[in-house]
């Protein structure tokens, strides 16, 4: 069964009837999470700084590969007047790992932000939350709810998930009209006496129970009032989005080598893949060109010459999104100094390093 229907019947948000159904489904969801909430370190806590901490973390990681990371860099940089008094080369070491290095970068300069302008307290007022370098709603939303009882909804993937298929919308939930409809319906449904706990309550149910591929209705504490339950059409929602055909495309990678140790750097912010990662310069290899010429090229831009381009090696087969990579290492050898933020590396240690990063690591030895 297709999902066709993008509304429920009487969903207005002025409807009395939607409103006391969402009440409903707070309570139920409250009840759910009293028993069923997992004692997570960032739990444990109604620190503004440390809530902040994890929720920057979570953005796109597993919950268990986040914890050690969050222990060990709230070791090191224990409040805001910490973080912002770090190098941010050592902020980026702490952070190495957990990939997106923007995060860690932003999350330097919300922290000397919030020093500059807060006394270096993060401020108990959504907008001053949401005005932070590199905070947005949904991150506000959190930080705001859960250190300080604001009564602001999150909406994410598994929010959005859960509400569409509780009220059975159809659509794409990340544009109009839909995205609109969820953010009202998320805020309807908040319970204003207890927000943090409520948002995190169903960000649970959506990560353990109401998953993408294999919903756990049985378990489920709102599934008696669950309209794709109801008509047996819970994997309908939310509506597939279109995916884009996958893309052949050859790449060259620069593996600068000193010794038996390889040279990663940090790459640039626009390096179109993998930007601001700990690896190798990426560029695409063009129709004819050689690859050894290629990244004889990408030295010069960034090493200024202080390589010596050796051999390549067999290509690496990736997929990154919808890309199909064939990808060229290209080793060369360092003749001078390191360029600024460059570190070596010995093979062994590549585990850090990205998947493609780490493919070609191995290609190499």
């Amino acid at each position: 069964m297709r999902a066709q229907r993008s509304r429920a019947p009487n969903d207005r948000a002025d409807s009395p009837a939607l409103a006391a159904e969402c009440a409903g489904f707070a309570r139920r969801l409250a009840r759910w999470f009293a028993r069923a909430r997992r004692d997570l370190p960032w739990r444990r806590t109604r620190d503004p700084y440390a809530v902040w901490i994890s929720e920057v973390m979570l953005q796109q990681t597993r919950v268990q590969a986040v914890i050690p990371y969050y222990e060990r860099f709230l070791a090191r940089f224990p409040t805001a007047a910490a973080l912002a008094a770090a190098r941010e080369e050592d902020v980026l070491a702490a952070w190495a790992g957990l990939g997106y290095y923007a995060r860690g970068r932003n999350l330097h300069g919300a922290a000397r932000a919030l020093v500059r302008e807060h006394g270096g307290s993060i401020p108990a007022d959504y907008d001053a939350i949401r005005a932070l370098p590199g905070i947005g709603a949904y991150t506000a939303a959190a930080i705001g709810s859960i250190a300080f009882g604001i009564p602001r909804a999150v909406l994410d993937g598994n929010v959005e998930r859960v509400l569409c298929r509780y009220h059975a919308l159809a659509g794409n939930p990340k544009a109009a009209p839909l995205a609109g409809r969820l953010r009202a319906l998320a805020e309807l449904s908040l319970d204003r006496r207890c927000p943090g706990d409520h948002n995190q309550a169903l960000m649970e149910l959506g990560a353990l129970v109401c998953t993408p591929h294999d919903p756990q209705c049985a378990k489920c504490p709102v599934r008696a009032g669950c309209r794709a339950r109801r008509a047996g059409a819970e994997h309908d929602y939310p509506s597939a989005r279109p995916r884009r055909a996958a893309e052949r495309q050859e790449w060259i990678a620069l593996v600068p080598r000193r010794g038996d140790r390889v040279v990663v750097v940090r790459t640039p912010h626009d390096q179109e893949l993998l930007p601001e990662h700990d690896g190798f310069l990426l560029a695409r290899l063009e129709c004819e060109r050689e690859p050894r010429a290629a990244a004889a090229a990408l030295a010069r831009r960034a090493f200024r010459g202080a390589l010596a381009i050796g051999r390549a090696a067999q290509p690496v087969r990736h997929s990154i999104t919808y890309r199909r990579l064939l990808v060229i290492p290209v080793s060369a050898r360092v003749r001078g100094r390191l360029p600024h933020g460059a570190r070596t590396i010995s093979p062994e240690d590549a585990s850090e390093l990205p998947a493609l990063y780490r493919k070609i690591v191995r290609s190499l030895s």
